[in-house]
């Protein structure tokens, strides 16, 4: 039987961790928000991961997320 391999990048693992923690805690960290900020600046994000960074800005946006230091 073949199975299909997934190459998942650093970068999604990375971007699913914040995202996790985030959405769990409500709250944002400085650190979360520069690993995020890494992230959009350096690699081609799919559409997942998009989804995820939108998520989170709205969560923001409309108050269920508050930044922390």
């Amino acid at each position: 039987m073949y199975m299909k391999s997934f190459n998942v990048s650093p970068t999604k693992n990375v971007l699913k961790e914040v995202f996790t923690q985030v959405m769990s805690s409500s709250v944002i960290t400085r650190d979360e928000q520069e690993q995020i900020r890494r992230i959009l600046l350096s690699d081609y994000l799919d559409d997942d991961e998009y989804a995820m960074i939108e998520t989170l800005v709205d969560g923001v946006s409309r108050g269920l997320i508050k930044f922390v230091e």
